[in-house]
């Protein structure tokens, strides 16, 4: 059980049933195991209960029966492996799917293209239900050769997108997003929604979290109705997500512009109070607020299936642009202050700006002796005269091609081409 990569947590503090429901499908499943593989009891237990629970409302027999075994007894004789209701199930969908291959057969015979795409549909979805992802994902690109309308095309990118982030494939998930994206007539604020949210989580997968804030900040409000993307995401990740990937990434200017005034996003920060004054307080500079709601958020976050791998590289870029930003105004900065607006010690202060100083982010020097920095500012005088001087020699450059241009044409000296 990998307990370890989770910071100690109060287990009571973890409101786990709020959480679930804001989601449906196998994203809920999903985030049940992910939660009882990160913690101890008695949250374990409960997120297995639930998600066992969840399980015996559908048709996946094979991850029942793993969440069974990794409840181990623990629960009693109401959670053993129901072996009666495995047998049930799986005699169900023998024969569903073979109704279901019969029809696609005979709309093949037929010929006619919204049926066989119809069948491939129905097949996927048989198959998404049953746990068996990559046959659910062969099913939904067939239909791709018998769409016939730009509405076919979206719902089987959406498809696509849906089975591929299961499976982990985050490349058909960009994919997919811009065959959807190019497909003619694409104007549905929820389809659009959806895509902006694909696109977010595959860029925070490969750790492009510029192009990731991007693609939640422009996420329509639509999303916060009842046409949600529950079955992958909730509105609440979309703030959580877009905020901390807009604060590691964006400079201050994009966040005022892109976040703080946006008021598509401001919808989505009202769910998470404690990231918009995190915001808030970033943009206003009230550091040891802000890396407090860091801290208080940090236990909930590493239990996110899709940004525990990110949290402390997140953590990191942001308090190094709180760093950066903090020193930039002045030309010289005390030590022990800026130790107390980042609630740390003068020695953690100092060795945290000495790392910025050699990454070349921060261009300064520390007194280690008096506990001051020294901002080194560029000689204004000397740049602004060697950047005249390069400005007059382009000039030169360019003008003297210009007059030689000219001479050639004038002397109709030239290549042409032979008659």
């Amino acid at each position: 059980m990998a307990t370890s990569a989770t910071p100690s947590m109060n287990n009571t503090s973890f409101d786990l049933e709020g959480y679930i429901g804001n989601y449906t499908g196998h994203a809920r499943i999903q985030r049940m195991r992910f939660i009882a593989e990160r913690v101890g009891a008695p949250l374990e237990l409960e997120a297995l209960r639930m998600a066992a629970d969840e399980l015996k409302k559908g048709e996946n027999t094979v991850v029942y029966t793993e969440v069974i075994e990794q409840i181990g007894g623990r629960l009693g004789d109401a959670y053993q492996l129901d072996k009666d209701w495995i047998v049930k199930v799986e005699r169900e969908s023998a024969k569903r799917l073979e109704k279901l291959e019969l029809e696609l057969n005979q709309y093949k015979a037929n010929l006619i293209k919204e049926s066989i795409r119809m069948g491939h549909n129905d097949l996927g979805d048989f198959y998404y239900e049953q746990g068996d992802l990559q046959s659910a994902f062969k099913s939904y690109v067939r239909t791709r050769d018998y769409c016939t309308t730009s509405k076919h095309v979206i719902t089987m990118c959406l498809n696509v997108i849906g089975v591929s982030f299961e499976l982990g494939n985050y490349v058909h998930v960009t994919n997919y997003v811009q065959k959807a994206e190019q497909t003619p007539d694409v104007s549905d604020p929820v389809v659009l929604a959806k895509l902006r949210c694909a696109a977010g989580l595959a860029a925070l997968e490969n750790k492009k979290y510029k192009l990731a804030a991007r693609k939640f900040v422009e996420v329509h409000t639509e999303l916060l109705g009842k046409s949600n993307y529950s079955e992958v995401i909730s509105p609440q990740d979309v703030a959580v997500y877009g905020a901390l990937c807009a604060l590691a990434s964006f400079d201050r200017s994009e966040l005022k512009t892109k976040v703080i005034d946006n008021n598509m996003f401001r919808n989505f920060l009202e769910l998470v109070p404690e990231v918009r004054e995190l915001i808030h307080d970033f943009y206003a500079s009230r550091y040891a607020s802000c890396l407090s709601y860091l801290d208080n958020l940090r236990t909930s976050l590493a239990l996110d299936i899709h940004l525990h791998d990110h949290v402390e590289r997140l953590y990191e870029q942001i308090r190094h642009k709180a760093l950066i930003q903090y020193t930039t105004p002045f030309i010289s900065v005390n030590l022990s202050t800026m130790a107390q607006a980042f609630n740390t010690t003068v020695l953690g202060i100092e060795k945290e700006l000495a790392a910025l100083i050699m990454d070349n982010q921060i261009q300064a020097r520390i007194d280690s002796h008096n506990k001051i920095l020294y901002a080194r500012h560029a000689d204004q005088r000397n740049a602004t005269f060697q950047k005249t001087l390069a400005t007059g020699e382009a000039y030169v450059r360019e003008t003297h091609a210009m007059l030689l241009r000219a001479s050639l044409l004038q002397h109709d000296f030239m290549s042409k081409p032979p008659k």
